[in-house]
């Protein structure tokens, strides 16, 4: 949708309020019906007084100038001279019925030009809002991402709704993508662990597999996986209905770092991954020290999982304004520029055969963006010059709300 003739450069920005606005144009209106009416009134007077005066005789002219300045000079010849040449009802100081009709006329004749003035002005205002409710009518119908242009002819209050609608039109379009691919997705990556447990159960039902410990520890590990499964979507859709509850206390992210790493040391040693700490010392803040932990657990995960022939993952631990910075950095192979823009969406993978072979779900990164924001903190993740990528969690220092 275009708007022609309301296009505005996108080097100005509109900054008029809605208020001044309309009074812009009302006092716009109503100041230029009484210029036009008072312009008019003066033309019908002044026009035939000069007219009559160009019809004097140049003497007489010039002695009625002379007494215009003081009439008290000799008021007779005044008075004389005025009747003379303009008619004793111009001295008549009675309103008579042409001036009545002559002003009715100019109303009546303002009217329609006000109508058509007024109508005019309000154009930009009624037709974009005719295509915001076009828009938003759309939206409630489920045509995510349309959009309205915004014209510069309107005040700042429609800009912003038309902002507004935009973003919640481009937001409902994702959000519907990514739902529908997550409904894909989740029956694809259910039905998976269910059915192999189907299966083997099925196979010790009929006889074909030998009930032993073996084979119940197979059906264990599917439906362990499958619980896990479901346990991280729970924990997905609580943290977007801002249910999810966190711990709140006073933590050490140094000594949380310290203890991930502890814990993946044997798969580290497996691999032959070294992981190096760098940055400030006690570094404190109020935070839910299991899900954070959680956090850092995902990323060092993620960055064996995909990045390990790097051999290396740094640590790097920064207190910025009033915030404390976790960057977590791989030297692997890194990923493309359009998946880089996916990686926190549920059940994203860069290579899909690979991430499944090795036990991911696509769920990882999600619940760690979740967990970031729950704290009212944030997750991005960038491409380095020389190699692999670099996660940053950023989690405020103080929480007052929450200690």
């Amino acid at each position: 949708m275009k708007f022609r003739n309301y296009l505005f450069s996108k080097n100005k920005k509109n900054t008029i309020t809605l208020w001044r606005w309309i009074c812009t144009r009302l006092l716009s209106l109503a100041i230029g019906a009484i210029l036009i009416i008072t312009s008019i009134i003066w033309l019908r007077y002044y026009i035939p007084s000069v007219l009559m005066k160009n019809k004097i005789p140049e003497s007489e002219r010039n002695e009625l100038n002379f007494l215009i300045k003081d009439p008290t000079i000799d008021i007779n010849r005044y008075h004389e001279i005025i009747d003379k040449w303009y008619g004793l009802e111009f001295s008549n100081p009675d309103f008579e019925f042409s001036d009545w009709a002559l002003v009715i006329s100019l109303v009546m004749a303002s009217i329609p030009v006000i109508i058509f003035i007024t109508l005019r002005a309000v154009r930009p205002l009624s037709k974009h809002i005719s295509h915001l409710a076009e828009v938003a009518r759309a939206v409630a119908k489920g045509n995510f991402g349309v959009k309205v242009e915004t014209p510069g002819s309107v005040p700042i209050e429609l800009n912003r709704l038309t902002e507004d609608l935009n973003l919640m039109s481009a937001q409902l379009a994702r959000y519907d993508k990514e739902l529908k691919a997550s409904h894909v997705a989740i029956a694809h990556e259910l039905r998976s662990p269910l059915t192999a447990a189907i299966g083997r159960l099925q196979g010790l039902i009929d006889g074909v597999f030998s009930p032993d410990a073996d084979q119940h520890l197979m059906v264990m590990r599917q439906l362990q996986h499958l619980n896990h499964l479901v346990e991280d979507l729970h924990l997905l859709s609580l943290a977007r209905a801002g249910e999810l509850y966190l711990n709140y206390q006073k933590i050490a992210i140094n000594d949380v770092v310290r203890e991930k790493v502890s814990w993946l040391k044997p798969k580290l040693l497996e691999l032959g991954v070294e992981v190096n700490i760098y940055g400030e010392k006690e570094l404190m803040c109020y935070a839910d020290h299991f899900r954070v932990g959680q956090v850092i657990s995902i990323l060092l995960d993620n960055a064996l999982r995909y990045a390990a022939e790097g051999k290396i993952i740094d640590l790097t631990l920064l207190n910025v304004d009033n915030n404390i910075l976790v960057n977590v950095r791989d030297y692997g192979n890194g990923v493309s520029d359009p998946f880089l823009e996916e990686m926190f969406l549920r059940f994203s993978r860069a290579e899909t055969s690979r991430s499944r072979n090795s036990g991911g779900s696509g769920l990882g990164l999600s619940i760690a963006d979740a967990i970031c924001h729950a704290h009212h903190g944030s997750i991005s993740v960038k491409k380095n010059e020389d190699g692999g990528l670099t996660f940053t969690v950023s989690l405020p220092k103080d929480n007052d709300a929450n200690k």
